[in-house]
Order: structure tokens, then sequence, then C-alpha cells
């Protein structure tokens, strides 16, 4: 059974390869694995160690924290479970994550007026 910290784990390091336009394969050979074994790591199915964390975070160029953010407490583990399905249904969703890098690729300036557009729509809705 996978554990609901390991789902999301791999979810925010998809999320985050995804961001930076990177496939599976890159980011493995970058870390100097398989791209088997990071498809693994984004389904949860295996464990990433401490050592390989560090590893991913430096190549997706993130801090270790950004991998749980979002994650309850471990000591709370229905609310962990249900912040891994909430969170997953967005990063597992490919039009939402180029939808962000796109947005990202945008000058500033048009991006903030992009944003407030955004907020007036979705108000008006």
């Amino acid at each position: 059974m996978k554990h609901p910290v390991d789902v999301h784990v791999g979810k925010r390091i998809r999320h985050r390869r995804w961001m930076l336009g990177m496939t599976q394969q890159q980011l493995g050979e970058a870390v100097g694995i398989k791209f088997q074994q990071i498809q693994k790591y984004e389904t949860g199915m295996n464990r990433v160690s401490a050592s390989r964390l560090w590893d991913i975070g430096q190549v997706l160029d993130v801090r270790i924290a950004f991998f749980f953010e979002g994650l309850a407490s471990e000591y709370d583990q229905d609310s962990a479970r249900d912040n891994v399905d909430q969170a997953g249904d967005l990063l597992a969703d490919r039009e939402a994550l180029e939808l962000v890098r796109s947005y990202y690729a945008i000058p500033e300036e048009q991006r903030r007026k992009l944003f407030d557009l955004a907020r007036v729509l979705s108000d008006v809705a």
C-alpha cells in the first residue's frame, strides 16, 4: 500500500519537473538513475530516500521542504490523505500544469494584468 506522504512527495517531484519542462529521462540522467525509477517515485510506488530527495531537489532547484509543502502533520494521517487527494487532482491535470508554466513565461507586468483579469472573471462566474 502506498503511504500518503510518498504519494505527496512524488506528485511534488512531478509538478516541479513539469514546471521546468524536464522529462523523466532528463531528471533520471541528472540524478544518476533510470527514468523508470523516477516514474516509481512520482507515483509513490517507491519511497524516495533522503539522499536521493536531496539530489532531486538540487537538480530541480528547490529546497527539500518544497516536496512536503501542503502536507498535513505526520500525526494526522486522515488529514494527510485528504490533502494528498486534493492536491493530487490539480497536480495530475496536465492542462493545469501547462497553464501554470505558460503563465510564468509571460513577462511580469503582463502576467499581473492577466492575474487581475482572471480574478475579476472568477468573481463574476
